[in-house]
């Protein structure tokens, strides 16, 4: 009575699997496939039919996994290229900012030093040295040729 309901249940079992099968090759995909010569040669050999098929169904995962990693990662790689680029572009603005401000600093203590020494210098030789103003410095030219 045991050896009849193991073999019935494998009966039905074998009766699912046939209609699953059937209504797998009833896809116009796997029906295309399996005209091909790789389709017969795996339904020649179901052994390999299903080791193909369980290595797709397990590696599907780890695949997607990997394709997910790898989408991330070149998507931050630019989002963060981007960000640095801006940070250094900020950075060497700055920079230049600050290089030109120091030099516009400079260039007015510069003129104003020497401002103030042109104004002391010729205060101190009409000081000093009266008789050398414009008009008598032309004439002494003038005389002298």
């Amino acid at each position: 009575m045991e050896h009849s309901s193991s073999v019935s249940d494998f009966q039905q079992l074998w009766g699912g699997w046939t209609i699953l099968v059937n209504y797998l090759y009833s896809d116009p995909r796997v029906s295309q496939l399996m005209n091909t010569r790789i389709g017969q040669y795996l339904r020649s050999h179901p052994a390999l039919s299903l080791a193909v098929l369980l290595f797709s169904a397990m590696a599907a995962l780890p695949v997607g996994l990997f394709l997910t990693f790898a989408l991330v990662t070149i998507i931050m790689s630019a989002v963060c290229f981007v960000f640095f680029e801006a940070f250094l572009l900020f950075v060497g603005g700055l920079s230049l900012l600050c290089v030109l401000s120091g030099i516009a600093l400079f260039s007015v203590v510069v003129s104003f030093i020497a401002k103030v020494f042109y104004i002391t210098v010729s205060n101190f030789l009409k000081y000093y040295y009266p008789h050398l103003t414009q008009s008598e410095r032309t004439e002494a030219l003038y005389q002298h040729y």
